[in-house]
């Protein structure tokens, strides 16, 4: 669903990604690991084609993102660290604009059903969005992939300032998308996270993917030990 083919981007002489590679399947989730300016980002700004390669190819769903924009959004959330919505639109209001513009239209209450699916509370869905803590306006985003459909999570630093609560309501939800098929790429900082929630995980310095692992076969200390290792730290622990 979500695959890289030996993408590069480069700034002049700055290589912000170099030639990388991978595949995340539906039902996978992929957290990448790294130090601000290891490339994270700027994946996920290809996928999106919000950035176009240098080199290689970014696909969707089997389409190349560069060739196919507007259809590969089609199947396409996306979730940033601050997710933008309307302040002064309710929770189903928001949700009721960005499903029309994807092409869908649903009822009031079809739309409080995708809320509550969310797990947002439903005494907030009337309520100015403004007034929101981040993780009641991630799980509007949530509540947008549901809607959607979406078919690929891509989510950056999602969990960057949510309080333990509302991190481990929203690690819940994208265990119960990936349960559904959903195919999801996570860029994270957090190394306990990626290692509760991912099926892979990989590890980026300067552009490059130095380590991909199935998290299945990594413990959390051998993690830690592996991505301070690539980071050039000394575990000192």
């Amino acid at each position: 669903m979500i695959t890289t083919k030996n993408i590069t981007k480069t700034y002049g002489d700055f290589t912000a990604v170099n030639n990388l590679s991978f595949n995340v399947n539906a039902g996978e989730i992929l957290c990448l690991l790294g130090a601000n300016g290891a490339g994270k980002s700027t994946t996920i700004n290809m996928l999106l084609n919000f950035l176009e390669p240098t080199s290689g190819t970014a696909e969707i769903n089997g389409l190349d993102v560069v060739k196919n924009p507007i259809k590969t959004k089609e199947f396409i959330t996306y979730i940033p660290e601050n997710l933008m919505l309307y302040p002064t639109l309710s929770a189903v209001e928001n949700l009721d604009y960005f499903t029309k513009l994807s092409g869908k239209k649903f009822s009031k209450n079809e739309l409080k059903c995708y809320l509550n699916e969310a797990g947002l509370q439903e005494v907030a869905h009337d309520k100015w969005v403004g007034t929101f803590s981040k993780g009641m306006r991630q799980k509007v985003g949530i509540a947008l992939a549901i809607s959607k459909e979406s078919k690929v999570l891509l989510l950056d630093e999602p969990t960057s300032g949510l309080d333990p609560k509302s991190s481990n309501e929203f690690i819940a939800l994208l265990t119960k998308m990936k349960n559904k098929g959903v195919a999801i790429l996570m860029a994270t900082h957090d190394l306990f996270r990626a290692k509760e929630v991912s099926t892979h995980i990989g590890i980026m310095r300067s552009g490059v993917l130095q380590n991909y692992s199935n998290t299945s076969d990594l413990s959390l200390k051998e993690l830690e030990t592996i991505y301070l290792d690539i980071m050039n730290f000394k575990n000192i622990s």
